[in-house]
């Protein structure tokens, strides 16, 4: 179909030239991740719009009403399909009641996901397609680090935990391998459905672009995937005026209703450890990065608890697992809320990032997000051939099981055997957790567990979540769960700050600080895991 965008419009042109737009250009780039950092600190310096602030600038620009319509441009857009989806989401609702048009230079699946939110798809004769479907590359390394002396321990919780493969392995296995098709099967399912719903076709239709092998602008408007072919310069006149520019002539946002409640946001973002948040600066595989601490997240959703303001709590969680103990002593805070607690999910909440979920009022995930991996892993690298290679000597003195988790050395059989029945015993309080939140039986939730990961949109079908959606619906459901209005405010939630300085500043006193000694590990002697290998990254 060939539209033509009348964006030389004007409804207050005067001789000297336009003072008023009739249409706005927003931008959209970077990762766009679903919430800005919870803390003061990492907000001030954080210089990457987040999906929670695009909604708040779409919404300024939903209450305008001189404004026709809004040219949406998309540039280096590197967000996973979770946030994307949630932009089709803010997207489609200002469709709703504006002409919302995306400018798309770059075709691929991701984009395609948040644009599809728009009334029109339009991209350059000369756009970069590349509609290939998802898939997923993962490094073995078992046999790198086996030439090098290096050798690992992994005992896991079942068959599909995958955690440690990477490093104890020289291939993946098939139970690894079927579960990761599974997942992408799943994503591109999501996606289908997500076009589909855009252009009105069937999502057989909309699967079938994936493999319809199109090279060019004009090719996916030939298919259907776009409605125009056509340059910016070409859409864009002197009517139209970037968001930035027109800050002046949008309404004021009405302040929401806080005199019912509000409702109160709870971040759980990263690794999940014991002892307080912090964030690892080591660049390594599942340890560099924000890591959630069970003390930090206990006490925020203690905060709201105790707040007489605060009638319902959303968890929003971005987590592939961590510590099975952390993860234990947040459910507890989420199982005892006597307000309900509604779970959202970004673009992980697997292992301990499920287990926290288990007994919320309700579940919202994304469809595609990474969720499951319900079991239990346990390792450690053994260094033994290193150490022999390069005159590294441990010398031990005490009791071998005090030192059993010591890299020096193997287990032994009765060590292993003591780490087994460890895990087994954590893999049963895990799945019972599961069968007591979600209403199944134990072996209905073994079936889907045994460290198997699911997409959201798969997750729903099994029950293992309620609904999918984002934060914006899980604020929605926490409203109705307390009976507050549609409009009652959220706040986010931070613990308070212990000392004499305010938080912000015991923040950049710990960023300052350097350690001598740095502990990349970030479980200290824990010795039961209940991650998910966050080194997946769908392309």
């Amino acid at each position: 179909m060939n539209l033509r965008l009348p964006f030389l419009k004007s409804d207050d042109a005067l001789p000297g030239g336009v003072t008023r737009p009739t249409w706005v250009i927003l931008d959209l780039s970077g990762p766009y991740p679903e919430r800005q950092p919870g803390s003061p600190l990492a907000a001030l310096l954080n210089r990457t719009e987040s999906v929670e602030a695009l909604a708040a600038r779409v919404q300024k620009l939903r209450g305008a009403g001189w404004l026709h319509g809004v040219l949406v441009r998309f540039g280096e857009f590197t967000a996973s399909p979770a946030s994307a989806h949630a932009v089709r989401g803010i997207l489609a609702d200002l469709a709703a009641e504006k002409r919302v048009v995306a400018y798309l230079p770059q075709l691929n699946m991701t984009t395609l996901i948040a644009a599809s939110g728009a009334t029109e798809l339009v991209a350059p004769e000369s756009a970069e397609v590349n509609l290939g479907g998802f898939g997923v590359e993962s490094t073995f390394l078992g046999e790198f680090l086996k030439k090098r002396g290096i050798e690992f321990e992994n005992l896991r919780v079942r068959e599909y935990k995958a955690a440690l493969t990477r490093f104890s392995q020289d291939h993946m296995d098939d139970h690894n391998r079927e579960q990761l098709q599974a997942y992408l099967d799943g994503l591109e399912a999501a996606w289908a459905n997500d076009l589909a719903a855009a252009h009105g076709v069937s999502t057989g239709v909309a699967a079938a672009w994936i493999s319809a092998d199109l090279t060019s602008a004009q090719a996916a408007l030939a298919a259907g995937v776009i409605t125009k072919v056509a340059y910016e310069d070409e859409l864009v006149g002197p009517a139209s005026r970037p968001f930035e520019a027109v800050l002046d002539l949008l309404t004021p946002h009405r302040p929401a209703n806080a005199k019912a409640g509000r409702v109160a946001v709870v971040p759980l973002i990263g690794t999940i450890i014991t002892g307080k948040s912090r964030n690892n600066p080591i660049p390594l595989p599942l340890l560099g990065g924000p890591m959630a601490g069970s003390d930090t997240v206990v006490a925020a959703l203690r905060r709201a608890r105790e707040d007489k303001s605060t009638k319902a709590i959303v968890l929003y969680v971005n987590s592939g697992g961590g510590s099975a103990l952390a993860s234990d002593l947040i459910w507890r805070e989420v199982a005892t809320s006597e307000k309900p607690v509604v779970v959202v999910m970004g673009e992980y909440a697997a292992s301990g990032g499920y287990y926290v979920a288990t007994h919320a009022k309700t579940i919202v995930a994304s469809p595609y997000t990474l969720t499951g991996s319900i079991g239990v892993v346990s390792g450690k690298p053994v260094l033994t051939e290193f150490n022999r290679r390069h005159g590294l000597n441990p010398e031990r003195v005490g009791r071998d099981r005090a030192l059993m988790y010591s890299p020096s050395r193997p287990y032994t059989d009765e060590e292993r055997d003591h780490v087994e029945k460890g895990i087994l015993e954590v893999y049963d309080r895990f799945t019972t957790r599961v069968a007591e939140g979600r209403n199944l039986t134990k072996e209905r939730v073994n079936e889907l567990g045994r460290g198997r990961i699911w997409s959201g949109h798969d997750a729903l079908e099994r029950g293992l979540i309620d609904e999918l959606g984002d934060l914006s619906t899980g604020l929605r459901r926490a409203r109705e769960l307390a009976g507050l209005p549609h409009d009652a405010p959220a706040w986010n939630v931070t613990p308070r700050g212990n000392g004499p300085l305010p938080q912000f500043a015991q923040e950049a006193a710990q960023a300052a600080s350097v350690s001598v000694s740095v502990n990349v590990w970030p479980f200290g002697n824990e010795r039961v895991l209940t991650w998910f290998d966050q080194d997946v990254r769908v392309r």
